[in-house]
């Protein structure tokens, strides 16, 4: 069987995609080695991979108490990475933290194929690798080849939005539960599928009566949310309080509150002792929401488009640190399809040369980002 059948002619987005992870990674090991760095336990032993790992050997249970009496709970990260890495680790010799970076790997790759798809069934084949690209050259991509949930969770959206666009509810649905079990933006997609299905109906009630597509849309819909909530409601039983799961989110810093910290964040800078920092974020923002009203413009189907609003809004309603906001609006990759879109119309040699650039610039951020003692 021919490549181009295997892949579905997403054998150039894999390429493409790998191609400047390589450069990205070769970056930061470059720069590892001139500072003395353990490159690979950068990628699998740092931050949230310890707690995956901890997970994935301990099960459930740990906590850790700061200074300040706050207490931080592994119950604050979702399942499916560890299981994952558990199950990987009981069949290969390379212990869960290899596990977690193997999972993340194969999962940044089932990611590309999915945006691509995506991509492609929307703004044709070409726009599609180009967006599949883009994604690996994001700014915090350096996350795609940590042993994190950003690719598994973006591979589960990715390919849960195309199946929606070919009306396979039934696999959209099933998908958003292997979603929501990853991470808690999996309520941006849920939303899609949801909004998606309401307007279907509002626009053309006749759908209603052809029976069979009516019910895949339903059984889609109620299916959708089952993985997220059932975490949620896992970790209420085991508290013992039915908001525990978000009890425990809040003093991990993360509750909801509208925007109201990043607001205050942003109002720091400006009035602080460096106010050009402010102003930075001014224009980060500005252009996070130019990048929205260009999705809008393109007209994106209405699936892909809830998505990539939503997850920026998820990512910027909550008092998160604030540092790791860019990695948290990284699965909304539906916000690269207009740059991808006017990339495509460019010559091979010209787009090739911009994208290196993209994945140089990308890696040296990476390099800088994930040798500093903060997390992403």
């Amino acid at each position: 069987m021919s490549e181009r059948r295997l892949t579905g002619g997403a054998a150039p987005a894999l390429w493409g995609y790998a191609a400047v992870r390589a450069v990205g990674l070769a970056v930061f090991g470059i720069a590892a080695a001139v500072a003395g760095e353990d490159a690979l336990h950068r990628l699998k032993g740092r931050w949230d991979a310890v707690w995956y790992v901890r997970i994935a050997e301990h099960g459930y249970g740990h906590e850790v108490r700061l200074p300040d009496g706050s207490v931080h709970s592994d119950l604050a990260f979702f399942p499916l990475l560890p299981a994952l890495e558990r199950g990987l680790a009981a069949v290969l010799p390379i212990g869960a933290a290899g596990a977690g970076l193997v999972v993340a790997w194969a999962a940044s790759l089932a990611a590309a194929w999915g945006i691509y798809a995506v991509g492609a069934r929307v703004a044709g084949r070409r726009a599609g690798v180009v967006l599949a690209v883009l994604w690996g050259v994001y700014p915090t991509a350096f996350v795609q080849s940590m042993a994190y949930t950003e690719t598994l969770f973006t591979a589960f959206a990715a390919w849960s939005l195309h199946a929606v666009l070919r009306g396979r509810w039934i696999g959209a649905g099933a998908l958003a539960v292997a979603a929501g079990l990853t991470r808690p933006t999996a309520a941006a997609l849920i939303a899609a599928l949801c909004v998606t299905a309401v307007v279907t109906v509002l626009r053309d009630p006749a759908v209603l009566r052809d029976r069979r597509p009516a019910l895949r849309m339903a059984a889609g819909v109620l299916l959708a949310p089952l993985g997220w909530l059932g975490y949620v409601v896992f970790v209420a039983v085991r508290e013992g309080s039915p908001t525990a799961y978000f009890d425990v989110q809040a003093a991990w810093g993360n509750s909801i509150d509208g925007g109201v910290a990043l607001a205050r964040f942003v109002g720091q800078n400006l009035t602080g002792p460096n106010p050009l920092a402010g102003v930075g974020l001014c224009a980060a923002l500005a252009l996070l929401g130019w990048l929205v009203w260009l999705c809008v413009r393109q007209r994106q189907p209405l699936p892909v488009l809830v998505y990539g609003i939503a997850v920026v809004v998820v990512s910027l309603v909550g008092a998160a640190y604030f540092g790791s906001r860019p990695r948290l609006i990284m699965p909304a990759f539906p916000l690269l399809l207009p740059a991808a879109v006017a990339l495509a119309r460019l010559r091979d040699r010209t787009l090739v040369l911009v994208l290196t650039v993209l994945a140089l610039a990308s890696g040296a951020y990476g390099a800088f980002t994930l040798l500093g003692p903060g997390p992403p």
